[in-house]
């Protein structure tokens, strides 16, 4: 299938359509990995039945062919945690593919910008998202207090194994 439109100075015949450029993407995303954990296409079946949700071998090696029309979001996210990935990775694979095609109609961006779209980390729309800033000051400070924590856990064991009083108040006074 091709996209009609995309380029008028392109030939339109040479343009595979978006849909399938993404499935290819994943799918050879999927193999590139599976191959990666030295997996069979079985193990990886097992592995997203242990998950909770069933994706049988021969859909497995039907899509890495390319003969399988359609990949439900929900078998990209099984298939991301049987693969110990994340779903983003085999959308768009940083380092494996230098150009994807973020929608149907454009021309290919770099994989690390499109993935940078998809993650909500460029400013693409001129701001950020209210749930996005959120998100990431939530995570921010949550850093800060485990780092904290590490921090006093470290004071409060170089307290008690000071060799002498002066080191125990100092690591005391640190851990405070």
């Amino acid at each position: 299938m091709t996209q009609r439109g995309f380029d008028p100075g392109d030939d339109e015949d040479d343009v595979p359509e978006w849909v399938n450029q993404v499935m290819a993407t994943v799918a050879a995303e999927v193999r590139r990995r599976r191959k990666e954990l030295r997996m069979s296409a079985q193990d990886l079946a097992d592995r997203c039945e242990e998950i909770g949700h069933p994706i049988p071998r021969n859909v497995i090696a039907n899509m890495e062919s390319g003969r399988r029309a359609n990949l439900p979001l929900v078998d990209v996210l099984v298939l991301a945690e049987a693969l110990r990935t994340y779903p983003i990775c085999l959308l768009y694979p940083v380092g494996y593919v230098d150009r994807v095609q973020r929608l149907p109609l454009q021309h290919s961006d770099p994989t690390w910008d499109a993935m940078r779209w998809f993650t909500g980390d460029s400013e693409d729309f001129g701001m950020e998202d209210d749930m996005l800033r959120n998100f990431r000051a939530h995570v921010r400070y949550q850093r800060a207090a485990l780092a904290a924590l590490k921090g006093e856990k470290h004071e409060r064991w170089k307290a008690e194994t000071a060799p002498n009083q002066a080191e125990r108040e100092e690591a005391v006074l640190a851990q405070a």
